[in-house]
């Protein structure tokens, strides 16, 4: 009869792997198994994860070369790898735009990841439960009240992205108040979570369109830009900030990957090995907030980003955190990527916002997880 091996099995071949080589013989067919199915099981998942960062180098190359402005592939290589030409096309418009896709398509699915396990709802992301809402309300407080917009109407940018970014991030560290009060206090089931996450995302849908109604010409314009969700006015700055915020707290969430991996055994479970859950679900969700904040401040609201990701690297490899983290962080990115290429050049010279992509995608997966939530 083949040996199944269990989740303890794992635990115990990942950290003792030693110490049983040493109790038991190598020609031991039971232990012999167990190494052989964990060493399939291994990898399985480093290949999937392996094969996606492929496809992503792959999307990288060739979404540099696919554009409006016809260049020689070869030119194109040349200009990526070795790094000449900055003020190009390639370099200057292209490969900005391709880098913060990549950015912000894992900085929300990993914070999708994380949701759905200190949250143990498979729905969770930072679109769902409202946070991309307040930080977008955010932001457009900032725009309106604190003049961080510009003061004209032929011009749509933001002259003060920091203020900008600052207001998106306190909006949205309020929304997650909000959700670790209801999971604390009142200890909601999974479902009603979500349905809170829609109820906090009304409120400050509500307050967006009221800001939207006092605005002037630019301010609306800039408004409404947030609630496509554009990659379209990214820049290296914006690049680079998104980086300093992304690198630190999804290093963190690789270092508490076996905090997780307990965590969605159950609060019990997790306790019991010495974790504590309380203050690594706080933790989590305001570095979850942050990386969506910023995004949401910079770009836009990108839905379903962090529920895409996730859930497809899930469906893969399953929910081992060791390997579903930075799976999740590369399909992220690759999904984004290819959704604001086809925005790009599908009904050229229009432009499609990758927000309409990402949520035609994300809609569809959201109601099949409700039905298989449901059964």
């Amino acid at each position: 009869m083949k040996k199944v091996i269990t989740a303890h099995d794992r635990t115990v071949i990942e950290h003792d792997s030693d110490d049983i080589y040493d109790l038991y013989s190598e020609d031991n067919e039971e232990v012999s198994s167990i190494f052989k199915e964990y060493k399939s099981y291994v990898k399985k998942k480093s290949l999937f994860i392996l094969f996606c960062g492929i496809a992503l180098f792959i999307g990288v190359i060739l979404a540099a070369y696919i554009g409006p402005v016809k260049i020689p592939f070869l030119e194109v290589l040349r200009e990526i790898f070795t790094f000449s030409n900055f003020k190009g096309i390639v370099w200057n418009l292209r490969m900005s735009r391709i880098i913060a896709c990549v950015l912000v398509g894992s900085g929300l699915a990993v914070a999708g990841v994380v949701m759905q396990c200190i949250l143990r709802n498979p729905l969770a992301s930072p679109y769902t439960l409202g946070l991309s809402s307040a930080a977008a309300f955010g932001a457009s407080f900032a725009i309106i009240f604190l003049q961080a917009g510009p003061s004209v109407t032929s011009y749509i940018a933001i002259d003060n992205p920091y203020i900008v970014t600052i207001c998106a991030f306190l909006f949205s560290l309020l929304a997650t108040g909000i959700i670790l009060i209801l999971t604390r206090v009142t200890r909601v089931s999974a479902e009603t979570m979500v349905l809170a996450g829609i109820a906090i995302s009304a409120i400050f849908t509500a307050g967006l369109s009221f800001m939207q109604y006092i605005a002037s010409d630019a301010q609306l314009a800039n408004i409404i830009a947030w609630t496509f969700g554009d990659m379209g006015r990214v820049t290296w700055n914006w690049n680079l900030i998104v980086f300093i915020v992304l690198l630190p707290a999804a290093l963190y969430f690789i270092y508490r990957r076996w905090d997780y991996n307990a965590m969605d055994a159950g609060e019990e479970t997790a306790k019991g090995l010495g974790i504590k859950t309380e203050r690594e679900r706080i933790i989590g969700m305001v570095l979850a907030a942050l990386i969506s904040s910023v995004m949401v401040s910079f770009f836009g609201i990108i839905a379903f980003i962090g529920l895409l990701g996730p859930h497809i690297a899930r469906m893969i490899i399953g929910g081992d955190h060791r390997y579903l983290i930075p799976g999740a962080m590369i399909m992220g990115a690759l999904i984004l990527l290819v959704s604001d290429v086809v925005g790009m050049n599908a009904l050229y010279p229009l432009a499609i916002p990758v927000g309409i992509i990402t949520s035609m995608l994300g809609g569809p997966l959201f109601i099949y997880l409700l039905i298989r939530r449901y059964r």
